[in-house]
C-alpha cells in the first residue's frame, strides 16, 4: 500500500490486530496514530481522507507490527496516560494502571494542599509522585526506587511535566533512612509466582519482573515495609498502599500487627476488588 489515507491505514492496522490479537480495543488503530503523531481525536477525524507521508506510514507500520506481535502499545509508543497527564514509559518501568489512579484519588481526597512531606516508595515511572505533586503544589514529595533506570525515567517525566520531586535510588526506606514523612504511598511488587499462569503473556514478556513479583505469596515487600513503617511516619502520619485483589485480609493483618495503635482500612476498587490499604497512626 503506497502512502494510504489515514482511514485506509487504520483499516489495515485493524485487520492486523484482528488476525493476531484477542479482544482488541476497536479504537486501538486510531489511538496509536494519535499518540504516535500527537494528534487530537478532532485532528484525526478531520484528516481521514488525507494521505500519510512516507515517513508517517513507515512509522505507523512499524508500531502496528510490533503491537500485533504482543508488545505493549505503551512501550512501542513510549508513553501512556495517567491521572490526566502523559507519562513516558520504557521497559525499565511498569505501565501505570487505571486502578492506581484510584489510589491517587484516595490520597488527594483525604488531604488538601497544606504543606506535607510525602514519600512514594518504588516510584517506577514517577506516576504516583508526580500526580500528587502536580495536584498539591505545597507538598514536598520524594520518590525512591531500587532501579536507577526507573529513576531516570521518573526524572524525565518530572522535568516534562514540571513537577518538583526529590529522587533517590535505593531499596525501600534505605535512601531516606533518617527521615520521617506525613504521607507514605506505595504500589510495590505484590504478585505471587503462583499467579504467573493467570497473567497476560505480554506482561510476562515485556514488563520488569522486579517490579511485579514478590516472595511469600506476594507479601514480602509489605512485610518489610510494615516492620519499618513506624520509624518513618510522623505521629499523625498516614500510609497508603496498592495491593493484589486477593491480599486484603493478609496485608491488613500485617499492618495491624506491626502498628497495633494504627487504624487500618481496606478499600475496594471500582470493580469491587480489594485494592488499597490505608494505615493511620
Amino acid at each position: 500500500m503506497d502512502k494510504p489515507t489515514i482511514l485506509e491505514a487504520q483499516q489495515w492496522a485493524s485487520s492486523c490486530f484482528d488476525q493476531q490479537l484477542k479482544n482488541t480495543d476497536p479504537n486501538l488503530a486510531a489511538n496509536i496514530m494519535m499518540d504516535l503523531f500527537n494528534w487530537s481525536r478532532t485532528q484525526l477525524l478531520m484528516r481521514l481522507r488525507d494521505a500519510l507521508t512516507a515517513a508517517q506510514w513507515e512509522a505507523y507500520q512499524q508500531a502496528v507490527q510490533r503491537i500485533a506481535k504482543g508488545e505493549p502499545a505503551q512501550y512501542v509508543i513510549g508513553k501512556t496516560q495517567f491521572y490526566g497527564h502523559s507519562f513516558m514509559v520504557t521497559p525499565a518501568v511498569l505501565i501505570p494502571r487505571q486502578e492506581t489512579e484510584e489510589l491517587v484519588d484516595w490520597v488527594l481526597t483525604d488531604h488538601d494542599d497544606v504543606a506535607k512531606s510525602v514519600l512514594d516508595i518504588g516510584t517506577g515511572s514517577g506516576a504516583l509522585a508526580i500526580s500528587m505533586a502536580l495536584a498539591r503544589p505545597h507538598w514536598q514529595v520524594t520518590g525512591t526506587d531500587i532501579s536507577d533506570s526507573a529513576i531516570q525515567v521518573a526524572k524525565r517525566n518530572a522535568q516534562s511535566l514540571r513537577a518538583n520531586i526529590g529522587w533517590q535510588v535505593g531499596d525501600l526506606f534505605q535512601p531516606v533512612a533518617d527521615k520521617v514523612f506525613d504521607l507514605i504511598v506505595s504500589n510495590p511488587p505484590y504478585i505471587s509466582e503462583d499467579e504467573r499462569p493467570l497473567m497476560d503473556q505480554n506482561v510476562l514478556d515485556y514488563e520488569p519482573h522486579q517490579a511485579l513479583f514478590a516472595d511469600h505469596q506476594g507479601l514480602a515487600i509489605y512485610e518489610r515495609i510494615a516492620q519499618q513503617l513506624a520509624d518513618h511516619l510522623t505521629d499523625q502520619g498516614v500510609a497508603y498502599f496498592e495491593i493484589g485483589f486477593a491480599q486484603g485480609k493478609s496485608v491488613k493483618h500485617l499492618f495491624e500487627t506491626a502498628l497495633p495503635e494504627a487504624h487500618v482500612t481496606l478499600r475496594q476498587d471500582i470493580t469491587g476488588h480489594d485494592r488499597m490499604i490505608r494505615v493511620q497512626r
